[in-house]
């Protein structure tokens, strides 16, 4: 097995969707609450969906200690009632929306902590889990399920959350472990999955082309703040750090970006309908940057039947029998 080479910031060209069927293989993507599905490749998963693939999301936790982000929804009776259960009921809406197959796998909201010091986290939660005992449940999923392609974060979670983090790393190690037949006894049959991507939502070069597009459009941008912390030197003339993770695959769906919208704003109680994710239209979006990004981490695929990134397709070199 083989970890991919980093490269340079790129675009790829524009073209259709690599595949005109994606049928008889399978895409696995670990989230780690309940809305995460939608703001984070949304539109490739139901691109995929609709090319015949099988595409499921795993859930590690009910969101039980979100806040209601949305001011619309601050005084609803069953937000305030159950929080949690309302939250089942918005992703039933948007899995319906997406196409995609969903579990849950059962843990308990680690919560955001917040304040200096940082609050301990509560207990029993998804973030203070042994690695083995968090992982079990996604180990098994990944056997039953028997995903060509896993996605999920990198190491940062792709934000700072605790369960984000906790995410990536059930995710790594449920890609390692389930091909192992020696672990996890108990949990099925070995399945190898053939590559992991950690997803790229925030990929900073998308936000900057978002950012220029509506300063050209002569529209405001909501971007300025955080284009500002990514590129622009601190006061002693020093670059921010290179990002972590390169992007090596951009997959093109901007046909399906009017399914994420609506995706997330099945998330009621999470989702601003004026807020971030919807400062740029579709149609703007699928002019500028009508990708989802990723970065491929680990390939089991033989390099003479994919010798090389950048990609235009998770499935690039793997055979749907396998």
């Amino acid at each position: 097995m083989a970890a991919v080479p980093q490269s340079q910031e790129h675009v790829l060209p524009s073209q259709d969707l690599p595949r005109a069927s994606s049928a008889g293989f399978r895409l696995l993507a670990v989230h780690a609450h309940p809305d995460d599905e939608s703001s984070k490749g949304a539109a490739t998963m139901a691109g995929y969906v609709a090319a015949g693939a099988e595409v499921l999301v795993a859930t590690c936790t009910g969101g039980e200690r979100g806040d209601v982000l949305n001011a619309a929804m601050a005084g609803d009776a069953h937000a305030r009632r159950d929080l949690a259960g309302l939250r089942r009921v918005e992703m039933a809406r948007a899995v319906a929306e997406l196409g995609v197959q969903q579990r849950w796998l059962g843990f308990t909201d680690s919560g955001l902590p917040e304040g200096d010091p940082l609050p301990d986290l509560p207990f029993g939660c998804f973030a203070l889990q042994p690695l083995e005992r968090a992982a079990a449940p996604l180990v098994k999923l990944v056997r039953e399920f028997r995903p060509h392609v896993i996605v999920s974060y990198d190491e940062n979670g792709g934000y700072p959350h605790p369960d984000h983090i906790m995410a990536h790393r059930v995710a790594v190690e449920a890609f390692e472990a389930a091909a192992d037949p020696e672990r996890y006894p108990g949990t099925g049959e070995a399945w190898s999955a053939s590559k992991l991507y950690y997803d790229r939502a925030f990929n900073p070069e998308r936000f900057r082309a978002l950012h220029d597009a509506l300063e050209e459009a002569g529209l405001p941008s909501p971007y300025a703040e955080r284009i500002a912390q990514w590129f622009e030197a601190d006061a002693e003339g020093h670059q921010p750090p290179a990002p972590a993770h390169a992007t090596t695959t951009q997959i093109r769906c901007g046909d399906f970006f009017g399914h994420r919208e609506r995706a997330l704003l099945a998330h009621r109680t999470q989702v601003d309908p004026e807020g971030f994710f919807f400062a740029v239209s579709v149609e703007l979006q699928q002019q500028v940057w009508p990708w989802e990004d990723y970065s491929l981490i680990t390939s089991r695929v033989d390099t003479r039947t994919d010798p090389s990134v950048p990609e235009d397709d998770f499935f690039a070199g793997i055979s749907p029998g396998a």
